[in-house]
This record gives C-alpha cells, sequence and structure tokens, in this order.
C-alpha cells in the first residue's frame, strides 16, 4: 500500500510539475508577444516621426534653395542662370551621394571581414595546437 502511495505521489508530482512547467511557458510565451507587440509598436511611431522630420527637412532645403535662388538673383545673375547653377550644384550633390550610397550598399562590404578573419585565425591556431 505504502508502494502505491508513493507511486501515486509521484504520478502527481511529476503532472503538477508537467502542468506548471506548460503554465509558465504559456505566460512567458504571452510576455513575449505583449513586449514584441510593445517594441514593433515603438518601432511604428519611431518610423513615422522620421519620416515626417524628412518631409519638414526635404520642404525646408526646398526654401532655403529658392532662399540662395534669389540672393543669386539680387547679386546681379539672372534669376533662370541663378536657378539653373543651384538645380545643377544640388543634382551633381545628388547623384554623388547615390552613387556612394550604392557603393556602400554592395554585398561585398556587408561581408563581416573581421569576423571572417578572426574564425580563419582561430582554426589555425586549433590546427597548431591538435599537432
Amino acid at each position: 500500500m505504502n508502494l502505491k502511495a508513493e507511486a501515486r505521489g509521484i504520478t502527481t508530482l511529476i503532472s503538477d510539475f508537467a502542468d506548471q512547467a506548460a503554465t509558465l511557458v504559456r505566460t512567458e510565451f504571452r510576455l513575449l508577444r505583449t513586449e514584441m507587440s510593445e517594441k514593433i509598436d515603438q518601432v511604428r511611431n519611431g518610423a513615422i516621426e522620421v519620416l515626417a522630420g524628412g518631409v519638414c527637412l526635404l520642404a525646408a532645403l526646398l526654401i532655403l534653395l529658392q532662399a540662395l535662388v534669389v540672393a543669386l538673383a539680387e547679386l546681379g545673375l539672372g534669376a533662370g542662370w541663378a536657378s539653373l547653377l543651384v538645380g545643377v550644384v544640388v543634382a551633381v550633390l545628388g547623384a554623388f551621394l547615390v552613387r556612394r550610397g550604392t557603393s556602400n550598399m554592395a554585398t561585398a562590404n556587408l561581408m563581416p571581414d573581421r569576423t571572417q578573419e578572426q574564425v580563419a585565425e582561430d582554426a589555425r591556431t586549433m590546427k597548431e595546437h591538435i599537432r
């Protein structure tokens, strides 16, 4: 009889442990979902703010460029020539930035060179120690 009671006690303990572990996993999963939802909302709000800031900066840039055209026109350059000069300078700057940004995003630049070198060095060191 004592053996039956012990077996039932162990079975109950294992069953309780399994139930508690499952509850813990479900609770942790709910916490993870809630936290990830909050983080996604935070990132979304940040992206909206960055986009709004970018729109404001673009509007400010256009106004400042128009002010530069007006200033050049008042210095004696014709309005058309002032607009052409400012437009060409901004276009050259934009082309330079696009070309540089494109080269920075090349697949070859995204490889973790230092990590690859470190792993290769570690492998060489391990081979030397094995010999």
